[in-house]
């Protein structure tokens, strides 16, 4: 048999592959970038853009911004570094100047990295600043290269400059950048820049980076403030106001400051200081904001006169502690062949609720779920018995009754009993930030485990940047991703707040503080329910025997209902 000589061909891994037959200058060029582009190899890139400057092959917006990119990139390698800064500015001006070509953001973001790294805050704030001219907007990567370069050359008002600048685009800030402006405040002195960004931080994060924590305790470790000395009842007028957990005056008290790092029981206790944390909620503007900008969504989608109709009934009778999703909890765990609305499940809810405070709560339900219940006889004398004690509010033919349970909880600042986590188009008109926050003191969830209603009452208290009417700060600090550890906060206070007496039957919201693991969460009406386990609640001494009193108005729909029976 005779032999065969076969060859076997190598390919450099680092190389591109440039064996495709017909293949333009153009097209190689751009696959060779690309090809470079993926491998980060900035050195064989810029050689390839000298060739295509030689060789006379035009190039396009991609191709710029590709070289750009790779010169950023590189800015963090050693070795890369000045051949990144030597070219990436005449990248640039070839773009602009010799090709005519209009930057966009990327083109941009990628230069002011660039100045940056090369201490020339001006030159890419400029840059950020004439952004208009080519219609591109900044976006928040445009601008940390800048507010970052300022920051570390403590120059607070080119930093503070460009926060200004942030803010009139639209653009938030996140933790990185209100640590920065920390931190430069600090560097500069600047207390009230630093009481400020501390607000700012609290608004915007619910725990703090480790390298976060670190500026502050900074910051407290070497600061004596010499605050006001105010009125503790409006400090505490403050604290009620904005929903608990900081009041927003100023720097309070005199004096060195006790910086430590715990934890917080279970029942908000701090164990290095005794103080309890707040349940903080939105304030009251931004509650009154939030049932306005519900009432207008609301009438855009649902008939004017009949949610109109609701907001006016709503005033009369605006006594409610809790608010009942009645949908949810009867078609709870009833995705099944026999499966049909659960009444029962209902009522479970209905009593446990009033079983804990001694008041009915406020039962949302459709008109034509409840025209249904009326005619099964095994179910009529209880939604009659629900009428006549003013517990039901039908919602109208063609609404939908998310509108109504979620105005009356937001409107009357009340509990509000659901498993619906909120995330359907509905709600994401309302944004994420403050709604998470409201959903979190005034959500209840439940469970029935073998018929066993269980209730989930809002935690006792928000992991959240909190700020004492005592002048005290409480900082958590994110995980490291270990479940079983516990929450690390950082405990700043000061000798004399932490002599004060404690009065551990008021909380900093004016509220029933949350001590002990009998206690029910603090609510927004200020009532504490013990429970008797962790199923049941305690009848309330003050239960009455029967309902009795004044009669409430009932609704349009109601007496429609029962004219209709």
């Amino acid at each position: 048999m005779a032999s065969t000589n076969t060859t076997t061909k190598t390919t450099d891994k680092n190389k591109p592959n440039n064996n495709k037959k017909k293949q333009t200058p153009e097209s190689q060029f751009n696959y060779n970038l690309n090809f470079y582009s993926k491998s980060k190899d900035l050195q064989s890139a810029i050689s390839l853009y000298k060739s295509a400057i030689l060789n006379k092959i035009h190039l396009n917006q991609h191709h710029f911004n590709t070289l750009l990119y790779l010169c950023s990139i590189s800015l963090n390698d050693s070795s890369k570094k000045d051949l990144a800064l030597e070219y990436g500015f005449v990248i640039f001006d070839h773009m602009v100047k010799i090709n005519c070509i209009k930057p966009n953001e990327a083109s941009i973001t990628a230069v002011a990295r660039l100045a940056a790294a090369k201490g020339d805050g001006d030159y890419a704030f400029n840059l950020v600043k004439d952004m208009g001219v080519y219609n591109e907007l900044p976006r928040l990567r445009t601008y940390d290269p800048v507010l970052l370069c300022f920051c570390e050359k403590l120059e607070a008002v080119k930093a503070y400059e460009v926060e200004d600048h942030m803010l009139s685009m639209g653009v938030d800030l996140e933790e990185l950048e209100i640590s920065a402006l920390l931190k430069v405040s600090i560097g500069t002195r600047n207390e009230e820049r630093v009481y400020g960004y501390l607000q700012k931080l609290r608004k915007t994060v619910r725990c703090v980076k480790e390298e976060t924590a670190k500026i502050i305790e900074d910051w407290f470790n070497g600061f004596e403030a010499n605050g006001k000395e105010l009125d503790v009842s409006l400090v505490r007028e403050a604290v009620s106001r904005n929903g608990g957990g900081w009041h927003g005056i100023g720097w309070i008290g005199k004096g060195k400051w006790e910086v430590k790092r715990g934890n917080v029981d279970m029942d908000g206790k701090c164990c290095c200081c005794g103080d309890h944390m707040a349940c903080a909620d939105i304030g009251d503007m931004e509650t009154e904001n939030f049932a306005l900008s519900l009432a207008g969504f609301a009438m855009e989608r649902e008939v004017k006169a009949n949610f109109r109709e609701f907001q006016d009934w709503l005033d009369r009778n605006a006594s409610y502690e809790a608010i009942v999703d009645g949908a949810n909890i009867g078609l709870y765990q009833q995705n099944f062949a026999e499966g049909e609305f659960s009444i029962s499940q209902l009522d479970a809810v209905v009593k446990e609720l009033y079983d804990q405070s001694g008041k009915w709560p406020l039962i949302v339900l459709h008109s034509k779920r409840v025209r249904a219940l009326l005619e099964n006889p095994s179910q009529r004398n209880l939604i009659q018995e629900w009428m006549e004690k003013d517990v039901l509010y039908t919602t109208p033919h063609g609404s939908n009754d998310d509108w109504y349970w979620l105005y009356a909880a937001v409107k009357l600042r009340c509990l509000l009993v659901t498993n619906d986590e909120m995330r359907d188009h509905i709600f994401e008109l309302l944004g994420s930030s403050f709604f998470l926050k409201w959903k979190e003191r005034h959500q209840v969830r439940y469970t029935f485990v073998k018929g066993n209603l269980k209730l989930e009452m809002p935690p006792p208290f928000s992991v959240v940047i909190q700020e004492s009417e005592k002048g005290s700060w409480h900082v958590p600090i994110t995980s490291d991703g270990n479940e079983d550890s516990a929450q690390n906060w950082v405990c700043i206070t000061r000798p004399s707040a932490c002599d004060a007496p404690h009065k551990d039957e008021t909380s900093q919201n004016g509220h029933h503080a949350c001590v002990g693991k009998s206690l029910k969460p603090c609510e927004p009406n200020g009532i504490t329910k013990k429970i008797d386990s962790e199923d049941s609640f305690i009848h309330s001494e003050n239960k009455p025997a029967t309902l009795t009193g004044k009669r409430k108005e009932r609704s349009t729909c109601q007496l429609n209902l029962e004219l209709d029976k």
